[in-house]
């Protein structure tokens, strides 16, 4: 991939499968690099590869599609431009969508009522007089926040505690044909300082199910329950009795499952390598796995408990891939619908069709069709993208930790004989992995020339529980060693330039290439992005800093400096770039300016890259044009310090990616730019 193809990516989201299963639609999602701005429309998908996939809606930004029950319609959610996602509302029969809702703050996904009638759905309610409820009103103008919790504040999101997520009820138009008739009002169904997500119905449909934080310690803990209430808003009740964090609640005729990580200690707080599984809701609220949460663990995109047959389809994280098992409910072996080389990213289930978005190394999802004894592809959404030829192979390595335990990985390398420098790479977390899917960073990287390495070292997920825990207290020891080891086992193969090796990583990623730095030179440079490098000052910054050091790092003083890589910055001499974006809440920005600052005044050649209005998902979600100028200037900075044939250094006489440091203001109608903060010495 160049950076350039970014917009080539086609990314699809979670399908839906009308009731006879004939026919899939999911939103397919795309990056407009000149508009800096994210389109998506609806794909319809007919489920026996009859036909090739079309789109059926032409919106700026359609997602979340939901058949209803009896397949008369599809709910969705549809953004306009500089709009907020809003409920919406297309005939299968043929017809133009009609918009359903006007919450100022958007609305969530839609979900079914059982006779096809109503909507359940979760949205924002703005305090008055703050987020524009009052015309006029500028958010410097607004009165000042009186923060009383722990939990204030979410990246990604912002302040919560005006703007607490309730579940709506919305009643379909009596004639949908009279688009001038007056839409109903969505009946807000909770209330309360309390966030409601995961909503669903009661088979009967007397009852919804939704997921919140209500109990007295709610502020203190990650403890999540199951309530339901009806849909008039009265009988609300706790359904779940446990010490776990639910999610995703479905009914299976009248047994309520869930996902859920089923105990996280005595305090709420036991969250390390704590994994997700699905589970039954035992009549007096405990939580009953239906598999073993010590050895699988959900994948964090697969979002939906999806039951079908009398099973649960859940995908499991296993050694890179992301496989989808079915789960009997009466207690027989799961059964792998899709394994190897993979990682499921969504599922959806009707008319004895099972429909799984599968992405891989080559694409980022086309959708799979799973019937007894078949399986079949349905789309080709990464065939713009392959018939570049920029889409390079990963290939699947093994190596030997100094204790002895396997260290498991992947080696993508340009075409050609080589040797070729190399980009040791490190995932954030930590308990997440890298593995079997279509990862732009690395694409980038090997088409510009470079060897990627990357592994899952201790501490990550897909390996099972105790892997996960193994760093507890002691980050940058066994993770540090098996992210090494790889490296030298990798660098035996002479296609790898072993005397020409950068390092960079991202939030926990970033934390172990700042840590690395601090205790070797033999990286020719690095880039540290949106880390975690202080725990002291992380505690009071980051929106999830009141528990997640004192449970990783532990809270005696001396073993909290011997994991800190803001503590051993002061020996790093190595070229260091420093990426983060001025709202991250999860990595506080402060956090990336103190190591700048500190390489800086030592005369470290190092550069601050600060990205406006962007949050931690920066390199996942962010601006187009800012995820495009970030590849650009993470290539610039590896031509200075690691060139190659395809990214030569400056003044070489080939053409190198550069952004200036300093230019005139960007036009009204365009982006801020990220501005970038230079050393003396770096030019």
């Amino acid at each position: 991939m160049r950076p350039t193809d970014l917009a080539l990516l086609r990314t699809p989201g979670v399908p839906t499968v009308s009731p006879d299963g004939r026919m899939a639609v999911v939103a397919v999602t795309r990056l407009e690099l000149e508009a800096d701005e994210y389109r998506s429309q609806l794909w319809a998908v007919p489920t026996d590869g009859s036909a090739d996939a079309r789109p059926v809606t032409s919106g700026h930004r359609d997602t979340a599609p939901a058949f209803s029950p009896d397949g008369r319609w599809i709910a969705f959610l549809s953004a306009e431009p500089g709009g907020r996602p809003q409920v919406w509302l297309l005939p299968t029969a043929g017809g133009e969508p009609r918009r359903l809702t006007e919450h100022p703050l958007g609305a969530g996904a839609p979900v079914w009522s059982p006779d096809s009638r109503r909507l359940a759905y979760v949205a924002r309610v703005p305090e008055h007089g703050r987020y524009g409820t009052v015309d006029g009103v500028e958010p410097a103008a607004e009165p000042p926040r009186l923060i009383t919790t722990l939990q204030y504040r979410l990246d990604g999101v912002g302040f919560l505690i005006d703007r607490r997520s309730q579940v709506f009820v919305l009643d379909l138009p009596a004639d949908f044909a009279d688009d001038t008739a007056p839409l109903p009002e969505p009946v807000q169904v909770t209330s309360g300082d309390a966030d409601c997500e995961d909503v669903t119905w009661r088979p009967d449909g007397a009852e919804l199910a939704f997921v919140s934080a209500r109990h007295p310690t709610a502020d203190r803990d990650l403890v999540r329950d199951v309530y339901a209430i009806a849909p008039d808003g009265s009988g609300l009740r706790r359904v779940t009795a446990s010490r776990g964090d639910c999610a995703l609640p479905v009914y299976a005729g009248e047994e309520l499952l869930v996902t859920a990580v089923p105990d996280l200690g005595p305090d709420g707080l036991d969250f390390v390598a704590r994994q997700a599984v699905p589970c039954r809701v035992a009549a007096d609220g405990a939580l009953v796995p239906l598999l073993d949460p010590e050895e699988h663990q959900r994948g964090d995109e697969t979002p939906a408990t999806v039951v079908a047959d009398g099973a649960v389809l859940v995908g499991v994280e296993r050694r890179g891939s992301v496989q989808l098992l079915r789960v009997p409910l009466d207690g027989g072996p799961p059964e792998a619908l899709v394994d190897g080389p993979f990682t499921v990213r969504g599922v959806g289930s009707s008319g004895g069709v099972v429909v799984a978005v599968v992405a891989h190394d080559r694409s980022a999802g086309e959708l799979l069709a799973l019937t007894p004894g078949r399986r079949k592809l349905l789309t080709a959404f990464g065939r713009p993208l392959g018939e570049t030829g920029r889409v390079h192979r990963m290939v699947e390595r093994t190596a030997v930790a100094p204790d002895g335990r396997p260290v498991h990985g992947w080696v993508t390398t340009p075409p050609g004989p080589g040797p070729h420098p190399v980009l040791l790479t490190v995932h954030g977390g930590p308990f997440s992995q890298y593995g079997w899917s279509l990862f732009d960073e690395t694409q980038v990287y090997v088409s510009a020339g470079y060897a990627v390495v990357q592994c899952n070292p201790r501490g990550s997920s897909g390996y099972g529980a105790a892997h996960g825990r193994a760093i507890s207290g002691a980050w940058g020891e066994l993770d540090a060693d098996d992210v090494l080891a790889f490296l030298d086992a990798a660098l035996a193969d002479p296609v790898l330039d072993a005397d020409r090796v950068g390092i960079m990583g991202g939030s926990y990623g970033g934390y172990l290439t700042a840590l690395l730095l601090g205790r070797t030179d033999r990286f020719a440079g690095a880039v540290v992005e949106r880390a975690f490098l202080d725990p002291v000052s992380f505690v009071g910054s980051s929106d999830i800093g009141w528990y997640f050091p004192d449970r990783y790092l532990g809270t005696d003083p001396e073993r909290v400096a011997a994991q800190s890589a803001m503590a051993s910055a002061p020996a790093i001499r190595t070229p260091t770039l420093v990426i983060h974006s001025e709202e991250d809440w999860r990595c506080p920005v402060e956090q990336g300016a103190r190591l700048y600052v500190e390489l800086k005044r030592r005369g470290v050649p190092t550069e601050l890259l600060l990205f406006p209005g962007e949050g931690h998902e920066l390199t996942r979600s962010g601006r187009p044009r800012h995820r495009l100028a970030r590849f650009e200037h993470v290539l610039r900075w590896w031509a200075r310090w690691l060139p190659t044939a395809g990214n030569p250094a400056p003044g070489s006489g080939g053409t190198a990616v550069g952004v200036p440091a300093e230019g005139p203001d960007p036009a009204p109608d365009e982006p801020a730019q990220p501005l970038v903060v230079r050393a003396a010495r770096v030019g």
